[in-house]
């Protein structure tokens, strides 16, 4: 023991981590909020700690390569010992601690943890939920299979309606047009390194929150938070009813947190790893790609939406929802916190899980693959040819011999189950049309395969003739930018 004393002091006064550490084990919490409803922040950040190491274990072997990663997850699977376990812990990992933050969240929603003076630790929450979801989705994307190619093709065309930015922020995305072993390495770079950085980063701002607010006391009715008081009856509160965090506080979060871990392992051991499914193939359109769960919900909501309110809801949407959030705490600081009587936050909480649910429930029945129901053999309209080059006449050739007009109308003759493109050039830039060709998006497959580059050329080609007469098909705006300064500047 005494040379444990002496090995001890030595790191202590070189690295000065024993009174922070004291402070922390030692500092007063609210007796009463050591309770079952607080241990959800502590399991999610458990979770997360189990993330990091089977992550670590799994980068050892992955090869986020297009033609390699499929490989890599069927070796792990078959070939590695226990290789099918750690894959099966890292994922449901991910979904258990997707599960965990938003319950943590609505926890410290409905005890109003977010009032006056932990306005700061909600909006770091908020990133926190938000980086998690992006840890999810990029995981998913690393599969690398049918389900996560067609996913990502998606992401892909909800990115590209972004105004002025949508295309840069696809290219961004993928490395390039398509997907290909570029987006393979930027998605792992985003998984392993810049989203996990970024968790640790704010997890210490936090947790260094919480520890220097103090945790949340157990919201009585008639107890109002008052700016000008808040603070001192606080102080007031833990010297009165305090107790140490360590032990009287820490054991039921160690407890949770444990069955947290047992109950991922069993999971693991049930379900087993997450696919993948079959490779990638562009060419098979009459699949039924799904999300992981915490998605259905968004899967299930695109596929119900008419066309013409897609994109208000995917840009508006997720930016109004994000932007309450975060005024949250700056519009509702003070006042009530107990649940009891905040009928409003309950019913917003009930709503919102309601409609979550019955969103989630209705994603294993809503259409997705393209319906072939359209004749093509119709030819193209001869208005859509006049004064058309040879290399735009080629283009409507192939647009014919590749059916496009199954799932696309042009001169209102053709599928419904696509836009029509009589003003596609209007809609698209010439980038664009190309992306959407190669690699699809939405419910379009993709058809780099199908198409050689001269093939793809012509059908652009013919593509950018389809607009109104007398106005310009669209272009980038770096692209005007350019030639308006070129020409101011000769």
């Amino acid at each position: 023991m005494r040379i444990i004393s002496q090995i001890g002091n030595w790191f202590d006064r070189r690295l000065q981590l024993a009174a922070p550490i004291r402070e922390v084990t030692e500092h007063q919490i609210p007796r009463n909020t050591a309770s079952w409803w607080y241990v959800f922040g502590s399991a999610a950040l458990t979770v997360f700690l189990l993330q990091l190491v089977t992550g670590i274990l799994l980068a050892l072997i992955y090869v986020p390569s297009a033609s390699e990663a499929w490989s890599s997850l069927q070796a792990l699977n078959h070939d590695v010992t226990l290789g099918w376990f750690i894959r099966a812990m890292h994922g449901g990992g991910s979904n258990f601690m997707v599960a965990l933050v938003l319950i943590h969240m609505v926890q410290v929603f409905l005890f109003g943890a977010y009032k006056f003076p932990r306005e700061l630790t909600w909006i770091l929450g908020v990133f926190l939920l938000l980086m998690t979801l992006g840890m999810a989705f990029s995981g998913q994307v690393l599969r690398f299979d049918q389900d996560a190619y067609w996913g990502l093709g998606i992401g892909a065309s909800i990115a590209s309606r972004v105004p002025i930015a949508g295309p840069a922020i696809v290219k961004a995305m993928l490395g390039g047009p398509i997907i290909a072993g570029a987006t393979l390495s930027r998605f792992f770079a985003l998984h392993v390194f810049v989203i996990p950085g970024m968790l640790i980063g704010f997890v210490c701002l936090h947790v260094l929150m919480v520890l220097k607010l103090g945790i949340n006391e157990w919201p009585m009715p008639g107890r109002l938070v008052n700016r000008a008081t808040y603070i001192s009856q606080y102080h007031e509160l833990t010297k009165k009813d305090g107790a140490p965090f360590v032990p009287y506080g820490i054991w039921k979060d160690m407890f949770f947190a444990a069955f947290i871990l047992l109950a991922v392992a069993a999971c693991a051991l049930y379900f087993g790893p997450f696919g993948p499914t079959g490779r990638p193939d562009p060419t098979i359109i009459q699949t039924v790609p799904k999300p992981d769960y915490f998605f259905l919900w968004l899967y299930a909501l695109l596929s119900l939406l008419p066309p013409a309110m897609e994109t208000p809801a995917l840009l508006i949407g997720p930016v109004v929802v994000i932007i309450g959030l975060l005024l949250l705490p700056f519009l509702s600081g003070e006042g009530e916190k107990s649940w009891r009587r905040r009928p409003i936050a309950v019913l917003t909480v009930l709503l919102i899980a309601i409609t979550l649910g019955t969103f989630t429930h209705l994603a294993g029945f809503t259409p997705w693959s393209p319906h072939m129901n359209a004749w093509s053999g119709d030819p193209v309209p001869e208005r859509f040819l006049h004064g058309t080059t040879a290399l735009q006449r080629r283009g409507a050739l192939v647009f014919q011999e590749k059916q496009c007009r199954n799932c696309h109308s042009l001169g209102e003759l053709g599928g419904q189950r696509g836009p029509a493109l009589d003003n596609v050039a209007m809609r698209l830039t010439q980038d664009q049309l190309i992306r959407q060709v190669i690699q699809g998006g939405g419910n379009m497959p993709a058809y780099g395969k199908n198409l050689s580059p001269a093939e793809t050329t012509a059908l652009v080609a013919f593509l950018e003739t389809l607009h109104p007469v007398g106005q310009p098909p669209a272009r980038e705006a770096a692209r005007d930018f350019v030639l308006r300064e070129s020409s101011a500047h000769p």
